[in-house]
């Protein structure tokens, strides 16, 4: 069997991306190894069909903890053997890349976002010159890119003259025919309103997370749940006291995937409020829209390109026109009020959800891997 070794610098447990590309190599025949990090407080990892390493790091941010992961990804790539390596996002190409001109892998490299773009590295320069500068040397050198959306793939190849192959990081469809549900009862939702769901890996700030909190003064009949971790839930926690709104928004830590879908599927409506601050975020697909389709549940969101796309291709939800919180109270009650309409989304997502599932897009993935065997 040939070994491949795909490393994130994110804790695993959260990842389905990753997940979903480790588990299509594993049954095209691979031995497939996913290196990643763990923390204190990181949620266990289910049973896999592959095999799993998390480096615990001394350092959690900063200088020295990109300094650390870089010397330890290298010395872990270096000390086990690798046909193919797969680099997930520029914080973990250069020490995949110079392995493969060592040991002459072959290199993969899939991009989840513009990184040199993130809003982290906007108001640091110097930062964001050294990942350019990383970019700018190995990127023209690579012969296999994938990335998540026909946006950032046409920057990418735009910039580098390289060709990009684009794999939505979408669900697998045999989720939710597998998903054993529980009842709101059993997740401590409320039986008597209606759900509002903003999901994520990363509520930070200008994904419209503080103006769906302040939005919820002037909903009615409905809850705001929000799951997931983020350097603004601090944040949205105080403006719910301050705002009084401890009866209409309620906070559910980062869960694993299986326990998220099951809170998913309960959603009357789900939010994605991306705002237009940066060109990530810009041409952002988020992983919670394609969740919310399979999940059956309608979509309220930024008027974004890439998302504007699927959900008015489909028919599957409506876009807000600004981030006032009024407006966008506005948009919920409307949406919420009109049970026909409603209906009629939630109908047609499971037309896109056929359409739009891990089955079909592996197929790319596929092509490419087969090569290397």
């Amino acid at each position: 069997m040939k070994n491949v070794i795909l490393s994130v610098i994110n804790d695993l447990s959260t990842d389905q991306r990753v997940h979903k590309v480790a588990s299509t190599l594993s049954k095209l025949g691979y031995r497939v190894t996913l290196v990643g990090r763990v923390y204190r407080g990181s949620l266990p990892l289910d049973k896999r069909a592959y095999n799993t390493k998390r480096m615990f790091l001394l350092f959690r941010k900063g200088p020295f903890f990109y300094l650390e992961f870089q010397i330890r990804l290298f010395l872990y790539l270096l000390f086990h053997k690798s046909n193919v390596l797969v680099a997930n996002d520029l914080d973990t190409l250069l020490p995949n890349y110079l392995i493969s001109r060592l040991k002459s892998s072959n290199l993969v490299y899939d991009s989840h976002e513009l990184f040199c773009e993130v809003p982290e590295l906007q108001n640091n320069p110097t930062k964001k010159k050294i990942w350019k500068q990383l970019e700018r040397w190995i990127f023209p050198k690579l012969k296999t890119i994938f990335t998540v959306n026909e946006s950032i793939a046409k920057i990418y190849s735009d910039e580098y003259n390289k060709n990009i192959i684009v794999v939505r990081n979408i669900p697998l469809l045999s989720n939710q025919i597998n998903l054993k549900k529980l009842n709101k009862v059993n997740l401590e939702l409320p039986t008597e309103k209606k759900i509002i769901l903003l999901q994520g890996a990363g509520i930070n700030i200008d994904r419209g997370a503080e103006e769906a909190v302040e939005a919820m003064q002037y909903v009615n009949d409905a809850i705001l749940v929000i799951i997931g971790a983020g350097d603004v839930i601090a944040i949205l926690k105080q403006n719910v006291i301050k705002l009084g709104l401890n009866n209409k928004v309620q906070f559910i830590g980062k869960v694993n995937f299986e326990r998220l879908m099951q809170y998913t599927h309960h959603a009357d409506l789900g939010l994605t409020l991306d705002k237009d601050t940066n060109i990530n975020y810009r041409y952002s697909l988020p992983n919670k829209l394609f969740d919310y389709i399979h999940a059956g549940v309608p979509v309220l969101a930024s008027n974004l390109v890439e998302i504007r796309k699927i959900i008015f291709q489909f028919n599957l939800g409506d876009c807000i026109n600004s981030h006032s919180p009024i407006d966008i109270a506005d948009k919920i009650n409307k949406i919420l009020n009109d049970t026909t309409k409603l209906q009629e989304w939630k109908k047609n997502t499971a037309i896109a959800a056929a359409e739009l599932n891990w089955e079909k897009e592996e197929q790319l993935l596929i092509k490419v891997y087969e090569k290397f065997l």
